[in-house]
């Protein structure tokens, strides 16, 4: 089976959108999906929580696939956003030095896409 691994490093919420329709495409096309959310992208899971937003829907379907993996507790921490991902019920990662480790995706076997 083909794995993916989709990284969000970018917090403009349109671009974290692309991933999240992007995990949902892998994922319906067979792939073993996953999605960790990295640098600045950390923010965006609070705005898409909110019921209100346009794009709740989308962030809604990819959290109950299960295809999120998880989020990096280091820029949870930087950015102010601990509470608001744990309230989600999102897995802080923090296997490299208090970040998210790529190359044990890498060594699953995974491609690495990162946005």
């Amino acid at each position: 089976m083909k794995k993916v691994l989709l990284c969000a490093f970018n917090g403009e919420v349109m671009c974290f959108v692309h991933g999240l329709l992007n995990a949902l495409d892998f994922a319906e096309r067979g792939y073993e999906t996953a999605l960790v959310v990295e640098g600045s992208a950390v923010k965006a899971v609070s705005e898409l929580a909110s019921p209100d937003h346009a794009m709740h829907g989308l962030y809604a379907d990819v959290k109950k696939a299960g295809l999120i993996h998880g989020v990096c507790r280091a820029c949870s921490v930087k950015f102010g956003v601990v509470d608001s991902v744990e309230k989600e019920g999102l897995k802080l990662l923090a296997d490299m030095k208090g970040h998210v480790s790529l190359a044990r995706y890498v060594d699953q076997g995974c491609d690495v896409i990162t946005f």
